[in-house]
């Protein structure tokens, strides 16, 4: 199996289209809005504060990012989605090269995404997971932010999803919070079966 060597972890590349992805074993894509706190998520998931770029400003994530582990096998940040202010030309086409990856890259053998636990599964969320449907790729949902609400709303959110979800596809979903560190480990497990097939 592979292990999840964190401290080797580091950015490979960045490509803007499909075809400049570079080549791959296995590799596992993070998805989600501009607001969802993907940079965040990823670098707690890798113990390494400035491996994905935070800003304040949603949606500076405009290519695909690629961060090697070991021989070949990446840990893939995507575009975020949805508050970016751009023009609407270069939203559309993120989201024509981001359907294109998630439909195409043979290498993808999962995907994280991610999802504020106050404002769950908008429409885009939903488009995203019906791709990953299918095309039979498992697909993880982190409820991100879960420190923002109290313990027993945060568990009813994640009970809520969880029915929702369990009758249709390769899905899974927990709680996350990067700032408490709280369901750092479950990803980490998940990735190293995910990379290791």
């Amino acid at each position: 199996m592979t292990t999840l060597d964190l401290p080797s972890i580091k950015f490979h590349t960045s490509a803007s289209k499909l075809k400049e992805c570079p080549p791959s074993i296995s590799e596992v894509a993070f998805a989600g809005r501009s607001n969802a706190g993907k940079s965040s998520a990823i670098n707690a998931i890798t113990e390494q504060k400035g491996l994905a770029r935070t800003s304040k400003t949603p949606g500076r994530t405009q290519l695909i990012n690629f961060f090697e582990i070991n021989k070949e096998r990446f840990l893939v940040d995507l575009p975020g989605y949805g508050f970016a202010k751009v023009p609407l030309a270069v939203k559309n086409l993120w989201q024509k090269e981001l359907e294109k990856y998630l439909r195409q890259r043979k290498q993808l053998t999962g995907l994280i995404l991610l999802s504020d636990i106050r404002h769950p599964l908008k429409e885009f969320d939903r488009s995203i997971i019906s791709w990953a449907k299918e095309s039979n790729l498992p697909i993880h949902i982190l409820l991100t932010k879960s420190d923002k609400l109290k313990h027993g709303a945060a568990k009813n959110t994640l009970l809520e999803i969880n029915k929702e979800q369990a009758i249709k596809g390769r899905v899974s979903v927990q709680l996350f919070s990067a700032l408490k560190e709280d369901g750092i480990k479950e990803v980490r497990k998940l990735l190293e079966n995910w990379l290791s097939l």
